[in-house]
């Protein structure tokens, strides 16, 4: 234990100096009768020298030739599908940095969610969400005078189970006794 101790504070006193490097190894000597005789340090090692930055060269960039500064782009799409009952709708512009839309969808509870978005390179994107209930139509329905059935007949109930069996007494028959033979190796 004593000699990590005394390594750890050799690279504590060559940091403390400014040494950057790491100290050189202890030499490990015959235990003397002094704890500490048994060590031999080496001398601190030169501090580093470093060399000057190395310029860098300039490398040209390659632009791409579909690279386009300013795009500009506008689309849109309308489902209003009867049979799933599926209606969505979304449009979308772009001018430069500059992204402008909307998109529309039914919701399972029957609201319409419309949301209103912006995207610029200031304000970051910004959206608007609403909810609408949907336009339903109802049909009305007039109630028809309803008749009345005849009450239902039920039939007797039908007995599940037979009369009980009658069993006679078992009778069991008396059995002499078992007895058995010692085995031979220990008959003597």
């Amino acid at each position: 234990m004593a000699f990590k101790f005394v390594a750890f504070a050799v690279l504590i006193a060559a940091a403390n100096a400014g040494v950057i490097a790491p100290a050189a190894p202890l030499a490990y000597g015959a235990y003397a009768a002094a704890p500490a005789a048994h060590l031999a340090y080496a001398a601190a090692p030169a501090p580093l020298a470093y060399a000057a930055p190395v310029a860098k060269a300039v490398v040209a960039k390659a632009v791409d030739a579909d690279f386009d500064p300013h795009p500009q782009y506008s689309y849109a799409y309308d489902v209003h599908d009867s049979l799933t009952g599926d209606a969505k709708s979304q449009q979308e512009t772009r001018d430069g940095d500059l992204v402008q839309g909307s998109y529309s969808l039914l919701e399972a509870d029957g609201t319409r969610r419309i949301v209103d978005y912006i995207a610029d390179p200031v304000n970051g994107f910004n959206a608007v969400v609403r909810k609408e209930p949907a336009a339903v139509a109802v049909k009305a329905v007039i109630a028809a005078p309803v008749a009345h059935a005849a009450p239902l007949a039920y039939a007797a109930p039908i007995a599940k189970f037979a009369a009980p069996v009658a069993h006679a007494p078992i009778a069991y028959a008396a059995s002499a006794p078992i007895s058995y033979a010692a085995p031979a190796a220990y008959l003597h």
